[in-house]
């Protein structure tokens, strides 16, 4: 093992350790015990894979690259609900896969694998029936299989292309029977593969969105400022030779609790917000006799229109301001949002 891999297994060592002894200072109880020992088992299961990632892996991973086709991810029982969520890990990441059931796959579902595919499948002892039924048919067609098992020794194992050790030293069932650390070590398997592949492919946040349109995630991902930001008259504005009583007229027509200050050309030159009224009248100012230039806020927060959403999230959160404005690049004023807007567009 490579002294970088040595050092990294001693950290994590480490760290399992702390948190383990942590766990013991906590009251003890019958299920507390078993609980304790169900996750000490299964932590180890995943720490010893460790030591067993070899060559086999990054042949894996370039079988998967390799493919001009899909992935196909079988297992049966336990197994196959393991294979399942690899199937969908590495389907959000950037590598189209499926699931087949080695079952269905015997009654028509091999029509659904082509020799352009490549097969993932999961089976502890490797010796799973339905799961070897189908492995001749698909190696005859040409499709390349990767098993994950915990025993190398397996007829799955051997007619593998590539083999992954995906095994526990010990079930946490106190049977040693119920896949329990087994099926943990071979989901975390699946997971270090799918993370490898996203490297290599170069899968970025925006590849990761456009996979996931749908959820809060996906809104974070793909909203631009330009999908959530008032426009024209809706983005209150005021120039600079306006009064404070006509920006407060403007802020109470746009309704964003400020009103943006431009020059003869739309240049952004200040902001006036609902804090500046207050300071305004805690000085004493005249409301009509005093220009916005005396009053506004000179360095107003801004963003261009084809940045995240998110990150005007970030720059009003971290300046504690609750509006920014949308400028181009010569700063003139295009729009402005605030965060209402976020909130209704669901970005936070």
């Amino acid at each position: 093992m490579r002294v970088g891999a040595r050092e990294r297994l001693a950290t994590r060592s480490v760290i399992i350790g702390a948190i383990m002894t942590a766990l013991r200072k906590a009251p003890e109880t019958g299920s507390i015990a078993i609980a304790r020992d169900v996750l000490e088992i299964e932590a180890k299961a995943i720490i010893d894979l460790v030591e067993r990632l070899d060559a086999s892996f990054e042949h894996a991973v370039r079988i998967i690259l390799e493919c001009h086709g899909r992935i196909v991810v079988s297992g049966m029982g336990k197994s196959g609900h393991i294979a399942r969520k690899i199937a969908s890990t590495l389907a959000s990441t950037g590598t189209p896969a499926f699931f087949v059931h080695p079952a269905e796959a015997s009654h028509g579902d091999l029509g659904m694998i082509t020799r352009d595919d490549a097969l993932i499948g999961l089976s502890n002892s490797g010796e799973s029936a339905e799961l070897l039924a189908i492995v001749p048919l698909l190696k005859r067609q040409g499709a390349r299989l990767i098993a994950f098992t915990g025993n190398p020794q397996s007829s799955l194992a051997k007619e593998a292309d590539a083999h992954l050790y995906a095994g526990a030293e010990k079930e946490a069932c106190p049977l040693d029977l119920a896949p329990t650390a087994s099926t943990t070590a071979a989901l975390a398997l699946g997971d270090a593969l799918a993370v490898a592949l996203m490297h290599a492919k170069g899968f970025t946040r925006d590849d990761f969105a456009r996979s996931h349109p749908g959820g809060a995630l996906g809104r974070r991902l793909l909203t631009h400022v330009r999908d959530v930001m008032r426009v024209g008259g809706d983005a209150p504005r005021v120039g600079p030779r306006a009064t404070v009583m006509d920006a407060v007229v403007e802020m109470s027509r746009g309704r964003m609790g400020m009103t943006a200050v431009v020059d003869e050309a739309g240049r952004v030159i200040g902001i006036y917000t609902d804090g500046d009224l207050r300071r305004t009248l805690e000085r004493g100012l005249d409301l009509r006799g005093t220009t916005i230039n005396d009053a506004m806020g000179a360095a107003p927060r801004t963003i261009g229109p084809e940045r995240l959403a998110a990150e005007a999230v970030e720059i009003m959160e971290s300046h504690k301001v609750n509006q920014i404005l949308v400028v181009d690049d010569a700063r003139r004023l295009l729009g402005a949002l605030n965060m209402h807007d976020l909130f209704r567009a669901k970005v936070i």
